[in-house]
């Protein structure tokens, strides 16, 4: 007996070594593109569900059948969770593809025929993948919510999906939500299942402030002229209406002394502009100039 005991002693130590000898010289490939060999994704499959089960084995569930519930959850999870766990008439995406252990598709299976379980993966998440514990910031009550639309969710087709969604109150779980990201119609061809905060949406929004801006430059911007005409003295003003018809070949209508005033001035001003005299030296010597 002693012996045996002895042997499983020895036994125990050199395995424990030997595991941590693996460990230490990082023979263990961490990678998510790698998956668990066979028996290891069985041992840990097997001790995540039963530890779930205990955990949740006593919970209350409160009616799953309330329209309002549902609603409520409809809208939460179109905010929080479709990105991994998909939605009807959404394909895979980035991160459904990428996570491991991959996210289930609820879409498919639901709550799994627990509601227990399923509102303590909500609430407390799992170590070591991408389930975070929404827990620490969402109520109770929501997470039901969310149970119980996770019900109903394999019997609905796409439009079922959207209408839900569209009569909720989106994203809400009691305070200090934040602007998620629902993953919506991003991910090629994928049908949009409610709109996200990057379409048509957002571009109305921007639209729509290119578009006021444009209206205040506009009326900014006639503001600006009128004070700049109440600004321009009656002496200025007559001078600008007699140029008018002159410059046309005509005479001012105030009369034709002011009309020949500004003519004389225009001519000046022509003459001031003039190009200067063009030369150019013949093969004699002699410089001949151009007037134009």
């Amino acid at each position: 007996m002693k012996r045996t005991i002895k042997t499983l002693a020895i036994a125990s130590t050199v395995g424990f070594v030997g595991i941590m000898g693996v460990a230490y010289f990082g023979l263990v490939n961490v990678g998510a593109d790698d998956p668990h060999l066979a028996p290891v994704h069985a041992f840990l499959t097997m001790a995540r569900e039963r530890s779930i089960e205990v955990r949740a084995r006593d919970l209350e569930v409160p009616n799953l059948e309330d329209d309002a519930l549902i609603r409520a959850g409809a809208g939460n999870y179109n905010s929080m969770c479709i990105g991994c766990h998909l939605a009807p008439g959404v394909a895979q995406t980035e991160l459904s593809q990428s996570l491991y252990p991959a996210p289930p598709n609820l879409t498919k299976v639901g709550i799994d025929g627990s509601p227990q379980s399923t509102f303590w993966i909500i609430k407390h998440g799992i170590k070591a993948t991408g389930m975070p514990a929404w827990g620490k910031s969402m109520g109770d009550q929501y997470i039901w919510g969310m149970v119980a639309f996770l019900q109903k969710l394999p019997s609905l087709d796409a439009e079922q999906y959207r209408t839900l969604v569209a009569s909720s109150a989106g994203h809400q779980h009691g305070g200090g939500e934040t602007q998620m990201h629902n993953h919506e119609g991003q991910h090629g061809d994928n049908v949009s299942a409610g709109g996200s905060h990057h379409d048509g949406a957002g571009k109305d929004h921007h639209g729509g402030e290119a578009a006021s801006q444009a209206g205040n430059d506009h009326h900014g911007t006639g503001q600006a002229a009128e004070d700049h005409h109440a600004g321009e003295s009656a002496s200025q003003q007559a001078d600008h209406h007699a140029a008018e018809p002159t410059a046309q070949g005509g005479t001012g209508h105030h009369g034709d002394e002011e009309g020949e005033a500004n003519r004389r001035k225009m001519e000046q001003a022509q003459g001031d502009a003039a190009p200067a005299p063009k030369t150019h030296t013949h093969a004699d010597g002699k410089e001949h100039v151009h007037e134009s």
